[in-house]
Parts: structure tokens; C-alpha cells; sequence
């Protein structure tokens, strides 16, 4: 059976994705100087993040990050060095260590996140109605939308 033809995207589609991918690359860098003036770099700052979430084994976190387990390792090591993140065994399985977010390291995550202005400040001029259009639309793209 022949694989369907795929349709060239036409220019508003090739216009829309171009501008997304500004956005994130826009994001980023932000994210990036914003966690510089916490004194993390990305990563470290993307990993404390999740850990906000919950708690989690560093096997998950590296898959969450995309990199290798031994690089969470180090991560880790420098994020629990300053206070922020703790190693506790997995009460589901005690041979598993979490990493967790400490209070400290709450604090600094929600500074990091409260400097981030590049998004959050011109989505809320939006009207809330262009706003919830926008949301659903990307929750649509993603494939999680209810």
C-alpha cells in the first residue's frame, strides 16, 4: 500500500509555524538570562522546575530533560549543594532515591518564574476570550484538548 502524499503547508502555515518557533527561541533566551540572574544555568533551572511538581527519580528526570541520567546526576549534585533540591528514598521502592525541591529551592523557582515577563505580559493584554481561543487552539496542536 502506497504511503499518502503529503500536501506542501501553504504560506500562512509556513508564516504561523515560523512564528512559533520565535516565540520559543524568545522564551528560552529569557528563561536562560533569568535563571543566570539566579545563579543557575537552564538546565538547572528547568530541573527545578519539575521538581515543583513532585518529587521524582533521576532516570525519570533525565527523561523528562532529554540527557543523560549521570548528567541529572550533576545537576543535582550542584542544585543540592546550594540548598535547593534534596535526595529522600522512594517510598515506593526505598533502593530508589527522589530528588525533591527544598523549601529554598521553591522560593528561588517561583523568582525565576516571576521574572519572566517575555510571554506573560503581553498574553495579559489580551482580551480573556483571545486568550482561552489561543489556549484551546494550542491545547488542539498539543492533542489534549477536551
Amino acid at each position: 500500500m502506497a504511503a499518502p502524499q503529503k500536501t506542501r503547508p501553504d504560506a500562512l502555515t509556513l508564516e504561523v509555524v515560523d512564528l512559533i518557533g520565535t516565540v520559543v527561541a524568545r522564551y528560552h533566551e529569557e528563561y536562560d538570562d533569568a535563571a543566570a540572574e539566579h545563579a543557575l544555568t537552564g538546565a538547572q533551572a528547568r530541573l527545578l522546575s519539575l521538581l515543583c511538581l513532585e518529587p521524582l527519580p533521576m532516570r525519570r528526570l533525565a527523561q523528562k530533560l532529554k540527557c543523560e541520567p549521570s548528567n541529572v546526576t550533576g545537576i543535582v549534585d550542584r542544585l543540592e549543594s546550594r540548598g535547593l533540591v534534596e535526595r529522600r528514598p522512594d517510598p515506593g521502592d526505598r533502593r530508589v532515591k527522589l530528588a525533591a525541591v527544598t523549601d529554598e529551592g521553591r522560593r528561588v523557582a517561583r523568582g525565576l518564574r516571576e521574572s519572566l515577563h517575555f510571554a506573560r505580559e503581553p498574553l495579559a493584554e489580551l482580551p480573556r476570550d483571545e486568550r482561552l481561543a489561543l489556549r484551546d487552539l494550542l491545547l488542539r496542536m498539543l492533542g489534549t484538548a477536551s
